[in-house]
């Protein structure tokens, strides 16, 4: 029986007031087998936003372009309002080497497994994004990840020619794919890296398209509609040492959205947004595997783009649909963009939440008409512009919110919206050095999802200043429940 039968078969069932999904998959009794610390799959979005609420969250915490010579680490926060512990740091699993700079990191299994009674969230995939290397930690116990293997990037290098990983998903067959951002050397445009489900090197996804793509960084796949969409940032070698806007101006950076035949993998369309979509990083796509509809975040020119699918072309087409202006600010050589650096959505797909790291606004957009975004909320947090443009900003527990808000993660049930400030270690260096100098911070903002929103949960602050061997750099959070930008649904 194929899997999507199974699952219809299973989904009738329960309606008939048979036996859950759930147990007709298994995974009652693999969450039993590995402790009820392993994260679940879900069925659908709606059973996500109905499950427990997270009580852990992960955070790499990088010393990567610091004065401390010191290994990244994965710190573990308790989220659990109901704990002693909460809003702390209770674990730390060092890495082996200094210098990786942990960044985007995601899980073995997400809800694309669900149906695979083997399939368990059970395993973070951590690269290192400088070195190359990438980590499988053991999460069987959340509160005391474990180290189970490191990936080498010579063995990278020699398997499929790659370097600097990037984003991470699980396939719905259980391999993992990474989006890579050059080749050996550093040079774009990079391409997939593809992990067996041992964790070994299985060599590149895509077939011989890499002389179609000009630069890689993010993506999403849906199979229902036989697409994986990409995005661009620029080669390793151009974005190490530094952001230098002469690079633009040399097309050394992307402005692309790049569309994908799933099952052949291959490039079957690449729309350049123009200078009005420079930089595209982030790509969410809606969670419902019926939707063919999804958003962009173009960083530098400061806008969110809306794809969707043609069916009558039988063509993707994309729209500008936030535009987020410049602002003259002195002692500035060009006006200052917003710099939009990550956007989530909800999971049942109404809220777009991004971050302007520069300006340093957090905004909250209605899209139940994913064409026509309405803006709900908007929260100052520091950044270039700080109480100029939207009062004084939060100081809480005292403390001044260095940079701007950049990484996000919102919880199944779209309640809470997690903040952290750090980019990439040289950006942060030359645009805010008190992020390097006295840390990064963890931030909770409470979400209105019935009329729209925010407001900074006061009792929740993370200090990575504050940490054991000195002030740490904070990046992504992930949940072992799974969350808003790494599940998908097939």
């Amino acid at each position: 029986m194929r899997r999507r039968d199974f699952l219809a078969t299973a989904a009738a069932g329960a309606a008939a007031g048979a036996i859950s999904p759930w147990k007709l998959l298994g995974q009652d009794q693999q969450a039993h087998k590995h402790g009820a610390a392993c994260g679940p799959t879900y069925a659908s979005p709606k059973e996500a936003m109905e499950s427990p609420r997270e009580t852990v969250a992960f955070v790499p915490a990088i010393y990567t372009g610091t004065k401390i010579d010191k290994p990244d680490y994965l710190a573990t926060i308790d989220v659990d309002p109901k704990s002693k512990t909460f809003s702390k740091v209770i674990h730390r699993l060092a890495m082996p080497n200094a210098g990786d700079e942990l960044h985007h990191f995601g899980w073995n299994a997400c809800s694309s497994c669900h149906g695979d009674p083997e399939a368990m969230r059970r395993f973070l995939i951590v690269p290192g994004i400088n070195s190359g290397r990438i980590h499988i930690l053991d999460a069987e116990d959340p509160k005391a990840t474990k180290m189970h293997a490191v990936i080498e990037p010579a063995t990278i290098a020699e398997k499929a020619n790659l370097s600097a990983p990037h984003t991470v998903h699980c396939l719905p067959d259980g391999n993992i794919m990474l989006s890579m951002l050059g080749d050996a050397k550093g040079n774009a445009p990079g391409g997939f890296l593809l992990l067996n489900k041992k964790f070994e090197v299985a060599g590149r996804w895509e077939r011989d398209d890499d002389r179609l793509m000009e630069f890689n960084y993010d993506f999403w796949y849906q199979p229902r509609h036989n697409v994986l969409v990409s995005s661009e940032w620029a080669a390793p070698n151009t974005v190490r040492p530094g952001f230098k806007l002469e690079d633009v101006q040399a097309g050394k950076y992307g402005r692309r959205l790049v569309f994908w035949d799933w099952q052949r993998r291959r490039i079957v369309q690449s729309i350049d947004l123009g200078q009005g979509g420079m930089i595209p990083l982030e790509v969410r796509f809606h969670h419902s595997p019926d939707s063919a509809h999804g958003f962009v975040g173009a960083a530098l020119a400061s806008a969110v783009w809306h794809f969707s699918h043609n069916r009558q072309q039988r063509e993707w087409q994309v729209e500008k649909v936030v535009q987020v202006d410049p602002v003259e600010v002195e002692g500035w050589p060009f006006p200052v963009p917003g710099l939009i650096t990550d956007l989530v959505l909800s999971l049942d797909d109404k809220w777009l939440y991004f971050s302007d790291w520069l300006h340093g606004d957090l905004r909250q957009y209605d899209v139940s008409d994913p064409a026509k975004p309405r803006l709900a909320a908007q929260l100052w947090l520091g950044g270039v512009l700080g109480d100029k443009a939207g009062g004084k900003p939060p100081t809480p527990r005292g403390k001044k919110l260095e940079g701007g808000p950049q990484m996000l993660q919102l919880s199944l049930d779209g309640k809470r919206l997690y903040v952290t400030n750090s980019l990439y270690s040289s950006w942060d260096n030359q645009f805010y050095p008190g992020i390097g100098e006295r840390g990064g911070y963890l931030l909770q903002v409470d979400c209105d999802t019935a009329s729209g929103g925010m407001a900074v949960n006061e009792s929740f602050f993370v200090d990575f200043g504050a940490e054991p061997n000195g002030p740490a750099r904070a990046h992504e959070i992930r949940f072992p429940g799974g969350d808003c930008t790494s599940d998908i649904w097939v």
